[in-house]
């Protein structure tokens, strides 16, 4: 029997072949923690008198939750990170660097590797053919000090996606429409593999908004083959000597297998307060937003500025509704400002925010009134999630969310790219 590409790099990383459903312990590649969990894990170091790193190079802190810090507590923790990056070595990025999931595979993160962070969207990197995975951070802590961690390798579900996008279609809307399908606990630690002739043709962006988003289906992890475009972003990335193929294969067991006609998909919204909530554009009435929040490890890559300012190039948000864009990186605010779309989110009447996590996580930035409504390009909108519990969150791609900031309510951003 065939091995899965979770099977073949956990194997390679215990160092025997291995099957779903085995409990092992396997040597990682990189540890990450950011500044909500990091302070956790270095304190529990110390309290086991382990204050040390396994590779300092592929040990990171970040700090982009709350970047710059809101809060003289936030503040402290932060200065506990950087003093532990001072003591141990440990790689920091800082304020300003971006937002942990895209940095991890600006910088770090190459096919075949193991990977696990003190941050359930930890799973993004697998679009780069990497077993990535969030964890606690007490078994983050002991990765950091040991460069080992212990897990179950779990069994795979398979989606097969095919045909070509419709135009205002894209991957945000693919993974909105799998959980819907299958449920916010459809995959509960299992893996998650994405193939098809639709993920072949998707950029290296798109694929990570994909495989960002496997944990809220419950997924373990999210996974996609390597191949060209995997190849060519490494190579842009200076690390096209670690392009490796990473697939599953042909004879390899998947649990569940789901086929899906891209052809088929509209622009979809998560509707509060669960991520699998998800409707079609077409069946949503009039619902006014209060807030529109372009950016997050989801959809604060360069592409996907460029398509939230294509449509609002030369309009300007709605008078009642605020517009805050955040990039997911400084390299992401930089080629922005040269290409010229943080002048068209600034003539639109956005603000724009240094790079960081921003309002997703309710700290800083956008947090809501009681009883205002988000269209956001994030993860999640539980209760609370951005800050106010009385406050109402809707999921959906930065096309839909810059029409809806034109039209001060949810909206369909077909019609503004004919």
């Amino acid at each position: 029997m065939g091995k899965t590409i979770s099977e073949k790099i956990i194997s390679e990383h215990v160092g025997r072949d291995v099957k779903c459903g085995e409990f092992v312990v396997a040597k990682v590649d990189v540890v990450m923690a950011q500044d909500g969990t990091g302070p956790l894990s270095v304190q529990e170091l110390k309290k086991m008198n382990m204050e040390r790193v396994f590779d300092k190079d592929n040990s990171v802190l970040f700090i982009d939750h709350a970047s710059p810090s809101a809060r003289k507590e936030l503040s402290n923790s932060q200065k506990l990170l950087r003093e532990f990056s001072k003591k141990t070595g440990a790689f920091l990025s800082d304020v300003g660097e971006g937002v942990c999931h895209q940095r991890l595979v600006e910088d770090w993160v190459n096919p075949g590797n193991l990977v696990v962070g003190a941050d359930s969207h930890t799973c993004t990197s697998g679009a780069l053919g990497a077993f990535s995975t969030g964890m606690g951070s007490t078994d983050i802590a002991l990765a950091f000090a040991l460069g080992k961690v212990w897990l179950k390798v779990p069994e795979t579900h398979k989606f097969v996606i095919n045909g070509v996008l419709p135009s205002g279609v894209y991957s945000k809307d693919i993974i909105l429409h799998i959980i819907g399908k299958i449920g916010a606990d459809g995959a509960t630690y299992k893996a998650m593999e994405f193939e098809g002739d639709t993920i072949d043709n998707l950029s290296m962006s798109s694929r990570f908004t994909i495989t960002n988003m496997a944990v809220e289906a419950g997924g373990k992890t999210g996974l996609i083959s390597t191949d060209e475009t995997t190849r060519s972003y490494l190579e842009e990335r200076g690390r096209g000597d670690k392009f490796r193929e990473i697939k599953s294969d042909s004879d390899a067991n998947f649990e569940k297998v789901l086929e899906i006609e891209a052809a088929k998909l509209e622009p979809l919204i998560a509707f509060p307060h669960t991520v699998d909530n998800v409707r079609g554009i077409s069946e949503i009435e009039d619902v006014k937003i209060d807030q529109v929040f372009i950016g997050t490890c989801t959809n604060g890559r360069l592409e996907d500025l460029k398509v939230a300012a294509s449509i609002l190039k030369g309009r300007k948000r709605h008078p009642d509704t605020r517009l805050i864009v955040i990039p997911a990186s400084r390299e992401v605010f930089l080629e922005a400002l040269r290409e010229g779309l943080i002048e068209t989110f600034l003539q639109a009447g956005a603000s724009v925010e240094s790079p960081g996590c921003g309002p997703c996580v309710g700290i800083h930035k956008g947090v809501l009134a009681d009883g205002e409504r988000v269209l956001s390009t994030q993860n999640r909108n539980f209760v609370g999630r951005m800050g106010n519990p009385e406050g109402f969150i809707y999921l959906g791609s930065p096309a839909t969310a810059a029409a809806s900031a034109i039209e001060g309510r949810i909206a369909d951003p077909r019609g503004y790219l004919k």
